[in-house]
Parts: structure tokens; C-alpha cells; sequence
């Protein structure tokens, strides 16, 4: 099989394509055909060795696809060969195929879109677990946003509004922000050209979003901690805009917030049951048209540096996918 290969820690343009044999599952484990692999910002991160997760070199990055069950190892019974599913892969998902935990696969329906569902896993558990079970949003309050015309800013997005919760999207350029717009966000802040701050207390009346979602980092972190509600919670997600903050520790004494971390790679490891239960209730809002994987791009393999780029120089609305 093909598969993009990282042998040496650097920029996109580093990777190369390799042909590999054929993966064979363990015990457990699930060989798929991959139709579409989903590029996230982690990936990025893991090929230039700055992420929390190290695989060893050489590797093939990709960390969640969606295609048809090639192979199963002993002891799997929750899918079988022929089937559709998505799957979360950590690594291996740039390739032809991916070998994937029979526990991390979620079964598809025949008709499934495998770049849409590719793009679903890691962005809405991501969101969901932020949102739902780290920021406790709740009908009727306010969250704010950053980065959100990106997959899992607009992940929030949606969740946010199937909670009931009024939601204000911040992002960029014009483009990003009428995406949000489509996908239920209520007001919009465009913070290249206005003022943070001056732009969420207009909206709030001056109380500041209950809920901050934060997938960006770098000089936005502050102005919007400081715009946060009494009580609020700020979701620190990933940094995005390259830097990591460091945020004066007064600022949640003053305002009687929190500042909330969110890892659903390890939340998953650690307590799959609950994770479980999160996807339960994202495939209902799927099913019920409250969620909307936007998928705006696709990529050959061969294509994959250039997706990673564009990744990295944040030229991404949605989700974009590489199909092998």
C-alpha cells in the first residue's frame, strides 16, 4: 500500500510518499480501506515534534479516516468485513490503508459520505467533550467562539446551538465568518479589524460570554478572558495561532472563572464509557440535521504536504480531507 511517511521531524514539504506492506491486525484490532482521512491541526504539530503525542519514527500521520472494514482481528465483534465506518486511528490514516482499535471504529450507514464522516470524529468529540462535559454550556447562555470557521470551531458552533445556548463566532476574514453564519452562529466578530473586547461587550450588554472556546491561543486569549462572564468558563482547546498564552492568574480570581482544560484524546483513553455517551448524542443531532460536517476541501495523497500547509497557514474553513 501508499502511505505519506514522516522519517525525519520538519514542515510539510518533508513528508514523502513510501509504499508499505499491507497492515495485518492484532487481537482487537481492524484493517480499513480508507476512502477519506480527515487533516487536523495536531497533525501538523505531530510531524514538526511539537505535540503532546510522540509517535516513533518513522510514522505515517493521520488520525482519523473513514472507508470499508478490508480485515479484523481475533476477538472483534462490533464490526465486520464490508462494512462502513469512521475511525479514530491517532496516526496511519495518511495511507491506502489503516489499522485501527475495533473499539475507536463507529459504524456508517451504506449510503455514508466517507469525507463527511472522516471529518467527524475528532473534531465533534473534541467540541462536544469542551462544551458539554468541560464548559457545561447550558440553554440559554452565551459562548464565545474563537477560530470558528475552522473543524472544531465549527463544531462548537453546532453543538452550541443544539444545546440552546446563543453563540458568537469570531474569526478572521468575512469568508470564515459567513461560514459560521451558516452553521447557526448568531453574531459574528471579525477580530483582524475590531476591537475584541470592545466588540463581545457590545453584544453582551457588557456581562461577557458564559462559555470562551478556545482552539486559537497566541494574543487573543487575554482580551477574551478578560470579556468573560462572572463565573465564566474558559475552554483552553489548542493553540492554533502558534504561540501559547500566559495568562495573569488575577484575571479568573477577579472575574470568579475558570480555565478549563480540554484533551479528548486522552478523555477518550481514559473514560471510554463517557465518550461513549457523548457520541451517542452527537449521532442523534446528526440524524436530526442539528450537525453539518463541512467538508471544503479534498486532497489527493500525493496532495498531503499542500493540505498540511494550508492547514498550518489557517487557509482552512471546515475540514479538509485527503482521499486515497
Amino acid at each position: 500500500m501508499r502511505a505519506i511517511r514522516c522519517h525525519r521531524y520538519g514542515p510539510p514539504e518533508s513528508l514523502v510518499v513510501d509504499t508499505l506492506p499491507d497492515p495485518q491486525p492484532g487481537p482487537g484490532e481492524v484493517v480499513i480501506d480508507v476512502k477519506a482521512a480527515s487533516v487536523n491541526f495536531p497533525d501538523v504539530l505531530i510531524i514538526e515534534n511539537k505535540y503532546q503525542f510522540k509517535p516513533p519514527l518513522p510514522f505515517t500521520p493521520g488520525s482519523e479516516v473513514a472507508g470499508i472494514v478490508r480485515a479484523i482481528g481475533d476477538g472483534v465483534s462490533n464490526v465486520r468485513i464490508g462494512m462502513p465506518v469512521a475511525a479514530f486511528t491517532r496516526v496511519g490514516g495518511f495511507a491506502e490503508q489503516a489499522l485501527a482499535p475495533a473499539g475507536a471504529c463507529v459504524p456508517l450507514p451504506g449510503n455514508a459520505d466517507f469525507a463527511a464522516a472522516a471529518a467527524f470524529t475528532l473534531a465533534y468529540g473534541t467540541s462536544h467533550h469542551a462544551v458539554v462535559d468541560r464548559g457545561a454550556l447550558r440553554a440559554g447562555e452565551t459562548m464565545l467562539v474563537l477560530g470558528a470557521a475552522g473543524g472544531v470551531g465549527l463544531a462548537a458552533v453546532e453543538i452550541g446551538k443544539a444545546i440552546g445556548a446563543r453563540v458568537i463566532a469570531a474569526a478572521s476574514s468575512d469568508e470564515k465568518l459567513a461560514v459560521a453564519r451558516e452553521h447557526g452562529a448568531d453574531d459574528t466578530i471579525r477580530y483582524d479589524t475590531e476591537n475584541l473586547r470592545e466588540r463581545v461587550a457590545a453584544l453582551t450588554g457588557g456581562r461577557g460570554p458564559d462559555v470562551v472556546f478556545d482552539p486559537v491561543g497566541g494574543s487573543f486569549a487575554e482580551p477574551a478572558f478578560r470579556s468573560i462572564a462572572w463565573r465564566g468558563r474558559y475552554l483552553v482547546v489548542g493553540f492554533a495561532g502558534g504561540d501559547i498564552p500566559k495568562l495573569p492568574l488575577n484575571l479568573p480570581l477577579l472575574k470568579g472563572a475558570s480555565i478549563v482544560g480540554v484533551f479528548w484524546g486522552e478523555f477518550a483513553t481514559r473514560e471510554p464509557a463517557r465518550n461513549a455517551q457523548a457520541f451517542e448524542e452527537l449521532m442523534r443531532w446528526l440524524r436530526e440535521g442539528k450537525l453539518r460536517p463541512h467538508v471544503s476541501a479534498r486532497y489527493a495523497l500525493e496532495e498531503t504536504p499542500r493540505a498540511l500547509t494550508d492547514m498550518a497557514q489557517r487557509r482552512v474553513t471546515g475540514k479538509i480531507v485527503i482521499t486515497p
